[in-house]
């Protein structure tokens, strides 16, 4: 007996997700380049969507996003019987977790994957092992060999978050062809709108042949962050699972309405894509010197890779300083010597490359 209400066995243990700053000093402009925002905002059409919703908030949503899952459905040549929305990709992980993982049960993840894995893992009574990565990739022979009698998920996030490297469609499937049937693979393709790699895939097709892989998208990426808007796409019996325990309404209908405009603006989509393949090219081919080195990234950010910690930290607060805020990753990565960098607008990048350049790094 306790004088007070006991969380769950395990719960207290997890570490909380940890998001970037996004203060500068009193004083100084901030601009935030650490959560990996859209570069342009959202797209127009969205924005008005959104704002058509302001004289009816009295308002419950439609309970299944119906117009949304029928626009993705439409743009991406999907079945919208098998889309689920969710509050953000993250409430969507948390109710596949939910759904198939239970005491005693792991999952397995690649070393430097999205650190929301363990705490949905742990949240839901398992355990989390990380596999190594070759290089700041994920290497599928090390994550099936993580892989136990008692694993019931994997979790490939393609690109990764926060290294920015992908997985081939062929290292994908070669990943799947060598799990059991009982296992779920969860792709995380929450930059797949900034890929441009040719042999890259979203994983939608490696859903439509298999049972177990599902496919989680975000439209936190590509300028909707604040609408919190998710989406996933699975096999009809792991659907059918996941609708059992979402909450009824859990997308809220300003973001529906802007999320459908997002999808069928194929156009601000492409603009989207093609600014960061430039902006993102330029800045890995300008530090990538003085001792820097910037990891290729298939998403809308660099990590850039510092001799040591202290040259990083020291890196950081240069940045933070002209109000330029990256993404420290040694505490909740554990990538002590890299910062991971979003692409943002022109004047940002030519700062942080101004700022970078005039350091000196020293192996």
């Amino acid at each position: 007996m306790t004088n007070r209400p006991t969380p769950q066995p395990g719960i207290l243990k997890i570490a909380p997700y940890v998001p970037g700053r996004s203060k500068a000093a009193p004083g100084v402009t901030a601009i935030k380049l650490s959560s990996n925002e859209s570069p342009l905002g959202a797209s127009p059409r969205a924005i008005a969507a959104y704002k058509s919703v302001a004289e009816h908030l009295e308002i419950y949503p439609e309970g299944t996003s119906a117009v949304l899952r029928t626009a993705l459905a439409e743009v991406h040549g999907l079945d919208a019987e098998r889309i689920v929305c969710g509050n953000g990709s993250d409430d969507l992980l948390h109710l596949l977790a939910q759904c198939y993982i239970g005491d005693g049960d792991d999952a397995v993840m690649s070393q430097y994957g999205f650190s929301v894995y363990p705490i949905v893992t742990e949240g839901a009574g398992g355990s989390i092992i990380m596999a190594p990565e070759a290089d700041y990739t994920a290497s599928v022979e090390a994550l099936l060999a993580a892989v136990t009698e008692r694993t019931r998920m994997v979790f490939l996030a393609n690109p990764n978050n926060p290294t920015g490297t992908y997985l081939s469609e062929a290292e994908v499937a070669r990943l799947h062809a060598g799990l059991r049937p009982d296992v779920l693979l969860v792709i995380d393709s929450a930059y797949a709108e900034y890929v441009t790699a040719a042999d890259y895939s979203v994983g939608a097709d490696l859903v439509e042949q298999a049972e177990n892989v599902v496919m989680v998208r975000t439209f936190s990426k590509m300028g909707l962050a604040a609408a919190r808007i998710g989406w996933m796409y699975g096999p009809a019996h792991v659907v059918d699972a996941v609708n059992r325990i979402r909450g009824p309404f859990n997308v809220n209908l300003p973001g529906q309405l802007a999320a459908t405009e997002a999808t069928r603006d194929v156009d601000f989509t492409r603009r989207l894509r093609d600014y960061n393949a430039q902006w993102r090219d330029w800045i890995t081919a300008e530090l990538s010197s003085n001792h820097l080195r910037v990891v290729q990234s298939e998403a809308n950010f660099v990590m850039v890779l510092f001799p040591d910690a202290a040259q990083a930290a020291a890196a950081f607060e240069a940045l933070l300083a002209r109000g330029l805020i990256v993404r420290e990753i040694g505490a909740s990565y554990g990538i002590a010597n890299g910062l991971r960098i979003s692409i943002g607008p022109e004047a940002a990048m030519r700062g942080v490359v101004e700022i970078l350049k005039s350091m000196v790094f020293v192996q």
